[in-house]
């Protein structure tokens, strides 16, 4: 069963986004409620699709930066975690094989050779050569149960590979942004320096005409030297941030450098990034599929452990020749054949039969809470970053109104305070405040991106955008 078409809802930064959420939510929490521990028990409502084993959608494209993009692409490619997920789903795949193998007949072929003696008689040989053949007859479904439990894994497992993907490309942007938005931080700082250590000198000259007394001079110097200090944090701060993206790409700490030295902007998401959300949307989320799949195993390894306490049966037989020389195996050998049919009913066992099944309820139910429980964790992220989304972007709008007040008001300052018409606290006071308000705005700059991609990642990381 395929997913249904998804509806869209418009988004609107002035809604409450929990109207969407509610909906989802009840999509969602439905899946749950409607299953039972019985084999007729309805399956969950979509299948993964024939695209579920390929990257995430290149959300990340809407960035519009082609370095990020080349870090997100070679994350997909190299990162531990990743690849770690991928070996997962594949023995998961491994051991739905094997299931599906024991379920069905075996044939072994087998042969062996004898030579004995005893006394007073010469020696002698014998040789045989079969086919013995074995197959479980699976009346009350116990094999089939099986089956659909190992299957229910191995797509629990592949849903988790995706989640691992969406986590480490959102942790790359994240990580990218924060790069770029600091390299912005300490640009402002490194120019704030500067116009501070011109109003330095013109204060000294001033002090020294006595125009101005040295306690100017000393504000002066305390306010350059707090900039120049910012200047060792942020650095560090660039190379800590540079080495966890070569870490998250699988590279070594120091690999990256050269290529993320030089200073760019801090990239902006398109616009219309969010402006239509799917309705269904949390059915994209990895986690979420990876929940249902573990209901559908526990569900099959209840009925699996209720099959169990009833009758079993077996049909075998075997096919052999025997001969006394191994050449005689191919001519005038004896030819021997048997068949077996066999029943087992347990009749004694202390309980315990009973006790894996109540066992195997207990773990559904676990699972059930776990499903819950990633539904409504999804709902919280989702709703925290539509809301983080929406405050942000107002606050980026003021806070570079602010900044450019602040610009204006320091060239202002700076010019009055060289014609001696204004004293230094306010030269001081709008220095300050410009260092403030456009560390502010290269700061939320970086947020708002961070914003976008916790947005996508709630969402699932792969629903489409529009151009």
């Amino acid at each position: 069963m395929h997913p249904k078409p998804l509806r869209t809802a418009r988004f609107c930064p002035s809604a409450r986004p929990s109207l969407l959420l509610t909906l989802t939510a009840s999509l969602a929490l439905a899946g749950c409620a409607n299953l039972s521990t019985t084999s007729d028990s309805p399956e969950p409502t979509w299948e993964a699709s024939s695209t579920s084993t390929q990257q995430p959608t290149a959300w990340w494209d809407d960035f519009q930066d082609p370095l990020l993009s080349q870090l997100v692409n070679q994350a997909l490619q190299a990162n531990t975690s990743i690849r770690s997920a991928q070996a997962a789903l594949q023995q998961a795949r491994a051991l739905r094989d094997v299931s599906v193998a024991t379920a069905g007949p075996n044939v072994n072929l087998s042969g062996s050779g004898q030579r004995s003696k005893s006394e007073g008689n010469d020696a002698s040989n014998s040789f045989k050569a079969g086919l013995d053949a074995g197959w479980e007859v699976d009346i009350f479904g116990a094999n089939r149960s099986s089956i659909r439990a190992s299957e229910a894994d191995a797509l629990a497992s592949q849903a988790s590979l995706r989640d691992v993907q969406v986590s480490i490309t959102a942790e790359v942007a994240l990580a990218y942004l924060q790069l770029r938005g600091t390299q912005a931080q300490l640009a402002i700082a490194q120019n704030n320096l500067a116009s501070q250590q011109q109003t330095l000198q013109i204060t000294q000259w001033r002090s020294q005409a006595g125009l101005v007394t040295s306690l100017e001079v000393e504000q002066a110097q305390t306010a350059a030297a707090q900039t120049a200090a910012q200047i060792p944090s942020l650095l560090t701060s660039l190379a800590q941030t540079r080495h966890s993206l070569a870490v998250l790409t699988g590279q070594r700490p120091l690999d990256l450098d050269t290529l993320l030295l030089p200073e760019r902007a801090v990239p902006q998401a398109r616009s219309t990034m969010t402006q239509q959300i799917p309705a269904e949307t949390l059915r994209q989320r990895a986690d979420v599929r990876a929940a249902e799949y573990r209901i559908r195993a526990a569900l099959a390894r209840v009925d699996a452990a209720d099959a169990a306490r009833y009758p079993s049966f077996k049909l075998g037989g075997s096919l052999s020749l025997s001969a006394l020389t191994l050449t005689g195996l191919g001519n005038g050998a004896t030819l021997v054949s048997s068949l077996l049919g066999s029943v087992s009913v347990p009749l004694i066992d202390g309980g315990a039969a009973k006790s894996r099944v109540l066992a195997q309820e207990a773990a559904l139910e676990q699972t059930r809470a776990s499903y819950q429980n990633t539904v409504l964790t999804a709902l919280k992220e989702v709703e925290d970053a539509l809301i983080a989304l929406k405050n942000d972007r107002e606050r980026l709008v003021l806070l570079q109104q602010a900044a450019d007040s602040a610009r204006n008001a320091d060239l202002l300052a700076q010019n009055r305070f060289a014609s001696g018409l204004i004293d230094f606290q306010t030269v001081l006071q709008t220095q300050r405040t410009l260092l403030s308000t456009q560390d502010s705005v290269a700061s939320l700059q970086a947020t708002l991106g961070a914003d976008h991609v916790r947005l996508v990642k709630a969402l699932g990381g792969g629903w489409q955008t529009q151009p």
